[in-house]
């Protein structure tokens, strides 16, 4: 039976942050029973023209899934538990944000079968949390993780944002310290981008705040990794810390590139042969599914020239690296025949190191990851 992983997009938000990019909108919550119903008819359609399908992880992301009431979250589980093969150990994921989920709701949760949290926390400081456009407080957030753990959860992960306009490395390494205080499982630590069309971007372009600055972005990553392994996290992935054993298996599966389902307005489907994508409107999505009308926005063959570039790409953000063995399983060719001119020249500038095993990023490597990247873009692959 196909193994596959399991993502279910919530567009819907409370309000819209200053950073975000994502697909989710504040204001539509008259939709969300439209919504739901339609997500049950995309999982129950894609299970009949799907090979039988296992699914290792199920994540339900958004947005902020938390806005939606636990009789609709359970729909969707529902939906997905009756139509694939939901291993008994799966990891299920559902990202809140503090101030979303009140101690009736969490505790509903875990009953739904939920086992895994993913908290916006992004800061502990509320200065910084008002310049972000956040809803809540740091209190709120630490009373939000408490009351988590009172509910049953022992699998949660924070988000934390760094590099951010008038972020100082004190009040980094501060947000940092307290998050190890709580002792979550997991850590998700994600450097500001500055998008073009966000509201941040705005006051930073009208001159209301500084540029982030990103040799101070850089030092905020390296305390990061000092305090962190110090404090018994492991650094599996460019942007994510956890404890042994608690990595997280639903984001695994992108990073070695291996097939995911998508649902939901936006979301991306993998194969193996093909990507696609839905159609990014919720309101487009949901009268496309009620008319039985096409949902897929774009697809595209994955020819093995970029499945080579994928998987060497996303690999290498995980911190143990591309594994010479795994790669030669799946491709049936000798990695150094494909990629030893890439290899040799990031070994020789120090931002790739080998051993007879693998190969994987440097600390430096990590730095200027998307230097490596490049090299290995499918150009010119056979």
């Amino acid at each position: 039976m196909k193994k596959a992983a399991i993502y279910v997009h919530i567009p819907f938000c409370l309000a819209k942050c200053r950073y975000c990019t994502f697909n989710s909108y504040a204001g539509l919550h008259p939709l969300q029973e439209r919504y739901v119903e339609a997500l049950v008819r995309e999982i129950a359609e894609s299970a009949r023209t799907e090979a039988p399908l296992r699914a290792s992880s199920v994540y339900l992301g958004g947005g902020t899934p938390t806005v939606l009431s636990t009789n609709l979250l359970g729909r969707i589980l529902n939906a997905c538990a009756q139509q694939f093969a939901v291993v008994g150990d799966a990891e299920i994921t559902i990202e809140a944000n503090p101030g979303t989920v009140e101690p009736s709701h969490l505790f509903d949760l875990r009953a739904l079968g939920v086992n895994r949290l993913s908290v916006g926390v992004q800061s502990f400081d509320d200065k910084l949390l008002g310049l972000l456009g956040r809803l809540h407080d740091a209190a709120r957030a630490a009373e939000t993780y408490h009351q988590a753990r009172k509910a049953g959860f022992d699998n949660i992960s924070l988000d934390l944002i760094y590099g951010l306009p008038t972020q100082s490395l004190s009040q980094w390494e501060t947000d940092l310290s307290t998050a190890v205080d709580l002792r979550p499982e997991h850590l998700s630590l994600y450097c500001l981008s500055v998008e073009q069309g966000t509201t941040l971007a705005g006051l930073i372009a009208g001159g209301e705040l500084s540029s982030p600055d990103p040799d101070l972005a850089a030092a905020m990553y390296e305390r990061a990794e000092d305090l962190l392994a110090a404090a018994g996290y492991v650094h599996y992935e460019i942007s994510n810390w956890a404890l042994s054993g608690r990595e997280c298996q639903h984001n695994t599966t992108y990073w070695l590139n291996r097939p995911y389902l998508g649902f939901g307005a936006g979301a991306h489907s993998y194969s193996g042969e093909f990507r696609y994508h839905n159609v990014l409107s919720p309101e487009e999505y949901v009268q496309r599914v009620e008319s039985r009308q096409e949902i897929v926005g774009g697809r595209e063959k994955i020819d093995r020239a970029t499945e080579l570039s994928e998987t060497m790409i996303m690999g290498l953000r995980l911190c143990r690296g591309v594994s010479f063995s795994e790669f030669e399983e799946r491709f049936a060719a000798s990695f150094v025949q494909i990629y030893g001119d890439q290899m040799r020249e990031m070994i020789e500038l120090g931002l790739l190191d080998v051993n007879g095993s693998g190969v994987r990023l440097t600390p430096r490597g990590r730095l200027l990851g998307n230097d490596v990247f490049e090299r290995f873009l499918p150009l010119g692959i056979d």
